[in-house]
């Protein structure tokens, strides 16, 4: 069980760290490639999806973590 938890906790952590790099320091995802973001836009589309689900997976990866910290 233990290995398991491990195993996930490793893979939802590098999904973070790739959701993290790809929402372009607070520009949005059209500033990773290029794109000026000078003027400020709440987020729509895939950006508030991206948001929303790393959100999801650093929550998921503390109660994962806690888990393994108890077993």
């Amino acid at each position: 069980m233990e290995n398991i938890l491990l195993i996930l906790n490793i893979i939802i952590g590098l999904i973070i760290v790739v959701l993290i790099l790809t929402q372009g320091g607070g520009a949005g995802l059209g500033s990773a490639w290029g794109g000026g973001g000078e003027t400020f836009q709440t987020r729509r589309g895939i950006e508030k999806w991206t948001l929303r689900l790393t959100a999801a997976l650093i929550i998921a990866f503390f109660v994962i973590s806690v888990a393994n910290l108890l077993t």
